[in-house]
């Protein structure tokens, strides 16, 4: 790999990503190829800290990494792989556990909310699973990790982990670093503008499916949450309109002042039908290659194959001297 910083990130299998996934994250991902050496994957070993359909889990796994690449993600320019391939993340996650406290783990706030969400399945996994997470950033040494904000405890236990693994065993781990994208933003739901988009949500309305059809895209803002003012500006207390000004200016490029000048004098009817129209526009070609993606199973296997070799030549190199420095014999 050319001598540039590293970025780590993964993504669950949720088959479908939302607008709020794309915005906030993947739209991102491809751009970055350009600048940084990137490690992405698909954490399916991360997803079944909830009860998950085996027949489903797999579908999505599948589904999640042809919208990777048609999201722009290129095989050839990043290293793009599925998280149980490559065994050294579960290798990693062990020796970091025992250098994990219980009670920094008993402060993860995901984990508090994810138990009260599925009381009738808190399972040790949900507990540590932020040891897996260091563990896919630490196996590859990464110095960045594009975070949210949710995840942002999760980034800094695996900084604390990374440092007491070096203090015990003298400097390895590079302490990674939250990169914070340019662009990309919490997109909301378009019912509760105060809540986080969610593919969970009870209300259909309330969420942009990236391969929502262009009619459904549509229907949905133009069913959006506002309030009872008239004019398109962006200020406090305006959650349903700052949300779509947000949407419309990352697929547009225009800034708020822009749009403001633009929908001056229209209503949010109008406005809300050009947002529809511009996401549908938008996301038109990730629909189109990721239809053509899917029917090439052959190639998208031949892709995450040769992804995951390419992870584990990298992450074993540093997984075999972690096991080293720890005192295991060399195998």
């Amino acid at each position: 790999m050319e001598d540039k910083k590293l970025i780590f990130s993964g993504i669950q299998p949720t088959g479908t990503f939302t607008l709020g996934n794309y915005m906030g994250a993947v739209k991102n991902w491809g751009s970055l190829q350009e600048e940084y050496n990137c490690i992405y994957c698909v954490v399916d070993m991360h997803a079944i800290t909830v009860r998950q359909d085996p027949a489903k889990l797999r579908q999505n796994t599948l589904n999640s990494y042809a919208l990777l690449m048609a999201c722009g993600v290129d095989p050839e320019k990043s290293i793009l792989f599925i998280q149980s391939h490559v065994r050294t993340h579960a290798e990693l996650n062990w020796i970091l556990g025992c250098n994990t406290q219980f009670g920094e783990l008993s402060r993860m706030t995901q984990f508090k909310d994810k138990s009260q969400r599925h009381p009738d399945d808190v399972n040790s996994g949900l507990f540590t699973y932020p040891v897996l997470m260091a563990a896919d950033i630490l196996a590859y040494n990464a110095d960045l990790v594009p975070v949210g904000v949710d995840q942002k405890q999760h980034l800094e236990l695996a900084r604390n982990i990374a440092q007491r693994f070096n203090q015990r065993y003298g400097d390895f781990f590079t302490l990674p670093e939250p990169y914070i994208p340019k662009v990309g933003a919490k997109i909301m739901s378009l019912q509760e503008p105060t809540k986080k988009m969610s593919k969970s949500d009870e209300n259909p309305n309330a969420c942009i499916l990236i391969l929502d059809d262009k009619d459904t895209i549509i229907r949905k803002f133009k069913r959006a949450v506002t309030d009872s003012d008239t004019e398109v500006c962006y200020s406090e207390g305006k959650d349903g309109i700052n949300n779509l000004m947000t949407i419309y200016s990352i697929v547009t490029g225009k800034d708020f002042a822009a749009i403001e000048s633009e929908f001056a004098g229209k209503g949010y009817g109008d406005f809300k039908l050009a947002v529809g129209e511009a996401v549908a526009d938008h996301l038109e070609p990730v629909r189109t290659e990721f239809a053509r993606l899917s029917k090439d199973k052959a190639y998208l296997k031949k892709c995450y194959t040769e992804g995951a070799e390419k992870a584990m030549k990298y992450s074993q190199r540093i997984v075999s001297k972690v096991y080293h420095k720890v005192g295991f014999v060399d195998r």
